[in-house]
Order: structure tokens, then C-alpha cells, then sequence
């Protein structure tokens, strides 16, 4: 019958329900306000959206990869134990045998591990022996969590989260831990953005690494790469210029054009130098002047040198 909303296809006259009907609901909706306005990363045409975007697909893109390397590290003995502390490597705790003979190193030993808030524990000396594999501790060992390393797009994303050219340190052949702690430690004193290592025969991030970064470890990332070449052809595509340093480079370091760009610098070993595979794949191959005929810099050294010409450039 006429007027019965009820049956199939009537039409609704109240307007409950219907902001068409009634008191003009359609026209409040647009008399309200559009809320506040939104973050750079949310708005399109923004350089920080853009720039976003890009870390996104990147970090989307990149394979699955495990996070640390293998398990926790065991420094034994006083004198280790002690420099791990003077130089702030992050220790996750401390094991001393109960009963042990206190002397002065162990005493400075109990007082930094309390200013730094690392957990002590007391546990049997055999528990000491398994855990440290039967290595001389005198009675106190150190337990250093595995490092968590970064990927190597990860150093891309941190430049451009501070709007920097990207600046790379790689590593070809560096098999001495205490020559990458001393290249972590030039990256951070001139503004790298990270450091490359290959993930077999290379140095890792030991103690022995953390030590003579003397703390710079906690503020640069050390990335791993699966394969150099093509991490550095990676790199290339994505617009990075990338020079290596040798001692027949067509290029000296004081002459060279590219430090003020995005870089990549290739440091190879003391003997052997940059591998010829990752030597022909580099934009330029530089050398740095010496006043003498030594063949070559340690890569500790030859970082600092090259970090600092490229630093006054930039």
C-alpha cells in the first residue's frame, strides 16, 4: 500500500539512519574540519615522503637475513676483562668464582662493571672452565653478546634520514680485527655512514674490535655483505661513485674529484691490497702519496688518511 516503507524497494522517509533526509546532514559534514595537517612523510609531494618511499621499497626489497652472528663471545682473564671495561665495550655480564683471590685489578674490575650497570655473578670455578673452554681466566670471565649487524642498504637509508651524501667505507681482504676497530673508529671521527665487511675471511666484530674502536662501534654500523662485487655494483646502480686505494692508483688522493659526492671508498689489505675482481669494478683506483718506498699502509692508517682528504673536501 502507498506509504509503507516496509515492503521491497519503498522509500525511507524518516531520516534516521539517512543523512540525506531530514536536517541536512550532508551539509554539516562538509562545515566540519579536516583535522590537523598531516606529517611530511604522509604528504605526496613532500621530499621527506619521497625520501620514505624510497627506504621502504629498499627494506622491502632485500632478503631475510639473521640479525647476529653465531652466539656470545667469552673474554677471560683480569687483564682482558679490565680493558673490555676501560674502553665501555658493552659487556651483558660478568662471572667470577666464588671464592676467588681479590687484588687491585679485580677491584677496578667490580667498580666499572657497577658505574656501567653490568649484572655480576658469582658461579663455581668448573662453570667458569666449561663456559670459557678450558682457557686461562683466573677465575673471571666476560660475556659479550653477539653483534647485531647491519644490512648494507642500512647505511644508504641513515644518509638519507640526515639528508647527507652517502659515504661507505668497504673492506676487501681485512683479516686482523683490531685493523677494523681502528677503521670503525676514523668513520665515526670523520662522518662515514657505516663500513662494509664481506661476511667470510674477513675480520668480525670480536672484543678485540670493540676495543680499539674504543667505543665508536656503538655509534657507526657495521654492515655485512654476502658478496663484495656485487655489493659494490649494488651501490653503483643506486648512484654512489666508487674509488679504491692502491699504490699504482691512477689517481692521487690530493687530486682526487669525487670526494664531494656519494662515495664508497674500497680499503683493501696490508699484504695483498684490493682483490683484482673488486679492483676492476671500482670507478677509480686511488693512491695516497708517502714521502717514502714502503709499499703500503695498514688499513687503520690508510682509513684515517683517506677519511680526512675526503672529509676537507666535503
Amino acid at each position: 500500500m502507498p506509504g509503507n516503507s516496509q515492503r521491497r524497494g519503498a522509500v525511507k522517509k524518516s531520516g534516521k539512519g539517512n543523512p540525506t533526509a531530514g536536517s541536512g546532514g550532508r551539509r554539516r559534514q562538509g562545515l566540519e574540519g579536516k583535522g590537523p595537517t598531516p606529517r611530511a612523510e604522509e604528504r605526496p609531494n613532500h621530499k621527506a615522503y619521497k625520501i620514505a618511499k624510497a627506504v621502504d621499497k629498499r627494506q622491502a626489497a632485500r632478503p631475510k637475513r639473521k640479525a647476529t652472528d653465531g652466539g656470545p663471545e667469552w673474554v677471560a682473564g683480569r687483564n682482558s676483562v679490565l680493558e673490555l671495561l676501560r674502553a665501555k665495550v658493552p659487556v651483558s655480564g660478568l662471572y667470577v668464582a666464588d671464592g676467588v683471590e681479590r687484588d687491585e685489578r679485580l677491584r677496578e674490575i667490580f667498580r666499572l662493571s657497577s658505574e656501567q650497570h653490568v649484572p655480576l655473578l658469582e658461579i663455581t670455578r668448573p662453570e667458569i672452565d666449561r663456559l670459557t673452554n678450558g682457557a686461562v681466566h683466573q677465575g673471571i670471565t666476560a660475556k659479550l653478546n653477539a653483534y647485531e649487524y647491519a644490512h648494507p642498504d642500512d647505511l644508504l637509508d641513515l644518509a638519507a634520514e640526515r639528508g647527507e651524501d652517502p659515504l661507505v667505507i668497504v673492506l676487501d681482504g681485512v683479516t686482523d680485527p683490531r685493523n677494523l676497530g681502528a677503521v670503525v673508529r676514523s668513520a665515526s671521527g670523520f662522518g662515514a655512514h657505516g663500513v662494509v665487511i664481506p661476511e667470510r675471511r674477513s675480520a668480525q666484530m670480536t672484543a678485540s674490535a670493540w676495543k680499539t674502536s674504543a667505543g665508536a662501534a656503538a655509534r657507526v654500523r657495521v654492515a655485512r655483505a654476502t658478496n663484495l662485487t656485487r655489493q659494490i655494483k649494488a651501490y653503483q646502480e643506486a648512484g654512489l661513485m666508487v674509488i679504491g686505494l692502491a699504490a699504482d692508483g691512477d689517481v692521487s688522493l690530493p687530486d682526487l674529484q669525487l670526494a664531494d659526492g656519494p662515495l664508497v671508498v674500497v680499503i683493501g689489505s696490508e699484504g695483498k691490497g684490493i682483490s683484482r675482481l673488486v679492483a676492476e669494478n671500482c670507478d677509480q683506483l686511488v693512491s695516497i702519496p708517502m714521502a717514502s718506498d714502503l709499499e703500503s699502509l695498514n688499513a687503520g692508517v690508510a682509513a684515517g688518511i683517506a677519511l680526512y682528504a675526503i672529509s676537507q673536501q666535503r
